[in-house]
């Protein structure tokens, strides 16, 4: 079983998703963390975002799996808490806009998925790209106002909000007008709204929905 969620940057993806997973018992597929790992790779190289070809090599040669606590490995070493950076944060959407990225990163995903019983996959075009066939579609969406407080919750900055904001807004602006997998909604995606709801609520609505389908 294949069960993707797309959505917004600060949407609650990777937390909500893990829960399913861990529900469920399958494997989570932390997509976003695969595009910080090459960001992260290229940054340290002392290459520039912007450089496509530098960006590309690093994607293509940097082996990437994850750990059975879904933790994503960087040729075998620990990609946490260095791919959760500022810095990469300021630089995944330019870094991972790359055709030639995106492509390389893709290609794990789907091998990771071939390896696996089961995946919950979460990030920008899961439902779109690289699981257009999956079995259950989410798009887990949120206001910008309700996603900059979630973040500046849990990096425990609160005070940064606004800055926080901008940064959501801007990310958003990348993801959704980039000309290779902009971030889309699947026409069959079950949209759902998380504002004023609980990381417990989200995931009992998609728990309800995978449940409903094996009926």
């Amino acid at each position: 079983m294949i069960i993707a969620i797309d959505g917004p940057a600060g949407a609650g993806k990777s937390t909500v998703a893990r829960r399913v997973a861990s529900e469920l018992g399958l494997a989570f597929l932390d997509t976003g963390a695969m595009y910080r790992a090459v960001t992260l790779v290229v940054l340290e190289q002392g290459s520039h975002p912007s450089d496509a070809e530098a960006c590309e090599r690093v994607a293509r040669t940097l082996h990437l799996e994850f750990d059975d606590a879904g933790r994503i490995l960087m040729d075998g070493a620990p990609g946490e808490p260095d791919i959760r950076s500022q810095t990469v944060t300021l630089n995944v959407s330019a870094v991972s806009a790359h055709p030639g990225v995106r492509d390389a990163i893709v290609a794990e995903q789907r091998e990771i998925a071939a390896q696996s019983r089961g995946v919950v996959a979460e990030g920008r075009d899961t439902t779109t790209v690289v699981f257009p066939a999956a079995d259950l579609k989410f798009f887990l969406n949120a206001s910008k106002q309700e996603r900059a407080r979630r973040r500046a919750e849990q990096e425990g900055r609160p005070d940064e909000q606004e800055a926080i904001l901008a940064d959501i807004d801007r990310r958003d602006r990348l993801d959704a007008t980039r000309a290779h997998s902009p971030l889309l909604k699947a026409p069959d995606a079950i949209e759902i709204d998380a504002d004023g709801l609980s990381v417990e609520d989200v995931v009992a609505r998609i728990l309800d929905e995978v449940r409903t389908r094996k009926t």
